[in-house]
């Protein structure tokens, strides 16, 4: 009877934990027992591990009196999903003297089914990079997770459909058919083609605008008109608007959305658009639970999240938006943990100016009752109001418009109108890069940065004070004002805040504080 030890690997928070496999056996009466804090799905592995060795054409763990423990270590750390069965099936192969390779700077990863097929994992992606980092040179993984897993640079890949093809690649006992190293994965840049384009919304040239400075400098945005006014439209527009991503964010967002089990072995390579529904529940929205785990607002990190209907969303749901809408991030404590998720997101948000959307409308006239519409403005706070850079109005569209059969007369595509944003993208980071700050858009600006990037002249700053004054605009928005400004003096081309910009930023603010 002998010992052996592999490694595998498993996802905590968003990052990957090497995990030593060890394996001993000894006589007595059979007995297979896994140790080092498992949960259920790793406990489990025992049976599937016994039967993919079985079918797979070697001796089953379980036809032979010897005692077989399986230690997951570090074992303070709680072990979580199916991650382990190949190295452990692999560890008892070793120790049994069934197959003989070397276990040292290999990583084994993947879910066996009882007939020895290897099955998809999540959040390979940052597994990969932390067995990089710690130095290992081979990781073996499901065939499913390969094209992901190949987007890590500097060390071997090798995507497996089954126990046995692993086996027939390492094992030194016998000569079998190798496994290819998975290709670099190059990253794709394509569209669907069912997207949404701006040219396909008739009329409301005004929101349009206001979704462009959005998209440029990176600020929070809400629509507020009569319902089927093309609010919806124009947010699924909205992401089309956003450059594309880097190799590195391309990773990042890769890698939080693998782990989050929203994809299934695809990469994201253009800004995330996630829209969830307005019954969509505290935890799910910003996450949690009792081992912390990623929210929308971590998945729409470096995108779009989209509520529509926001009033309609539960007021707790609604007020945990200031943590992220402020510090980019999310910090999750809990009894058994804490986590910070990356949340820098722009957000859409569209709503109904009353709950029978009427209010304001000359076509059709509110029935909501008085209280009913007290109710529904205290739904926003003044906080979370103040945390929204622009406020568009969306009205109803004449039906002239709508009738029109030249598609011409939709107004610009959004491929001239991402241009503009990308250009003034790029105004932006060439400023952030000559003061030495690592932030890429107008809204990442600190009251330091905006001291030291927008200079004010007299005449500019007069107007501005004189006009928060008579908003009764909050220090927090009163310089979301000159973020905006700056952000439209960027797609103007122009070096200078000028009067005419700040104008148009003061435009976007609520007319009247909820």
């Amino acid at each position: 009877m002998s010992f052996a030890k592999v490694y595998s690997a498993q996802v905590n928070l968003l990052s990957g934990q090497i995990v030593t496999i060890e394996v001993d056996l000894s006589r007595g009466l059979h007995s297979f027992s896994v140790v080092g804090l498992p949960d259920k799905a790793v406990d489990e592995s025992k049976d599937r591990v016994s039967g993919a060795i079985k079918n797979s054409g070697f001796k089953s763990p379980k036809a032979q009196n010897q005692k077989i423990i399986v230690s997951l270590s570090p074992a303070d750390l709680k072990k979580e999903g199916p991650f382990f069965d190949l190295a452990i099936a692999l560890s008892y192969m070793l120790a049994a003297g069934e197959i003989k390779f070397s276990g040292e700077n290999r990583i084994f990863l993947g879910e066996l089914g009882l007939d020895g097929t290897l099955r998809r994992i999540r959040g390979a992606l940052p597994l990969v990079e932390a067995a990089k980092k710690a130095g290992y040179e081979e990781i073996y993984l499901p065939k499913e997770n390969a094209v992901e897993a190949a987007l890590v640079e500097g060390i071997k890949i090798f995507g497996a459909g089954s126990l046995k093809e692993v086996i027939e690649h390492i094992d030194e006992l016998n000569d079998g058919k190798k496994i290819k190293v998975q290709p670099k994965t190059e990253i794709i840049y394509e569209r669907e083609k069912k997207e949404t384009d701006f040219s396909d919304i008739k009329g409301q040239e005004g929101a349009k605008r206001g979704l462009e400075i959005a998209a440029a400098g990176g600020h929070n945005i809400a629509m507020y008109g009569p319902p089927g006014t093309g609010k919806t439209m124009l947010a699924r527009a909205f992401s089309g608007l956003l450059p594309d991503l880097s190799l590195e964010e391309v990773l990042e967002i890769t890698g939080i959305h693998s782990v989050a089990g929203a994809v299934q072995g695809e990469l994201v390579c253009f800004p995330p658009f996630r829209a969830p529904h307005h019954t969509s529940s505290y935890v799910s929205l910003i996450g949690g639970g009792t081992y912390p785990k990623p929210g929308e607002v971590t998945l729409a990190h470096k995108g779009v999240l989209f509520l529509d209907e926001f009033p309609e969303f539960e007021k707790r749901v609604i007020e945990s938006l200031r943590q992220p809408l402020e510090d980019n991030i999310v910090s999750i404590s809990r009894a058994r943990g804490s986590a910070v998720f990356p949340s820098n997101f722009i957000l859409v948000a569209a709503m109904n100016p009353c709950p029978c959307g009427n209010t304001g409308n000359k076509q059709k006239a509110c029935i909501c009752k008085p209280s009913d519409l007290d109710r529904y403005k205290r739904k926003l706070s003044g906080p979370i109001v103040d945390r929204v850079d622009l406020w568009v109005s969306v009205a109803n569209v004449d039906y002239k418009k709508l009738g029109e059969e030249d598609s011409s007369k939709g107004g610009e595509q959004s491929k001239k109108i991402k241009e503009r944003v990308k250009k003034a993208r790029e105004i932006q980071k060439t400023r952030f890069k000559k003061l030495g700050r690592n932030i890429s858009t107008n809204s990442d600006m600190n009251v330091k940065d905006l001291s030291a990037i927008v200079k004010l002249d007299k005449v500019v700053r007069d107007i501005l004070d004189d006009s928060a004054e008579r908003l009764g605009l909050s220090a927090r928005a009163y310089h979301r004002v000159i973020k905006i400004a700056r952000t439209i003096a960027d797609l103007d081309g122009s070096e200078d805040v000028k009067e005419s910009h700040i104008l148009e930023s003061l435009q976007y603010r609520p007319k009247v504080n909820a």
